[in-house]
């Protein structure tokens, strides 16, 4: 997760701004089983992610138009971002 400092400067150019989040619980538990990127398996990663999510986070919502909790389904998270692109114009 990150954002660089220059990112507003971009926002006119698109229709939408969708933040995909998930609890943190649900962000450690993904870096912990995943095996296909060994990032997020050593302490000062992980913490280092929780950072992030704590002091990042919370700047893209802002700037979000819609958030999609990425907790939810697969399948769920899919029809929820295509039916929020669809709806414009």
């Amino acid at each position: 997760m990150g954002a660089a400092a220059s990112k507003a400067v971009f926002f006119p150019q698109f229709d939408l701004i969708i933040l995909l989040s998930a609890p943190a619980s649900v962000i450690m538990q993904r870096l912990h089983t995943r095996t296909t990127n060994q990032y997020g398996k050593r302490p000062q990663e992980v913490a280092r992610v929780l950072s992030l999510v704590e002091s990042v986070e919370p700047l893209l919502r802002r700037a979000a138009g819609y958030e999609i909790d990425t907790s939810a389904p697969l399948e769920e998270v899919l029809v929820t971002l295509l039916q929020l692109v669809q709806s414009q114009p």
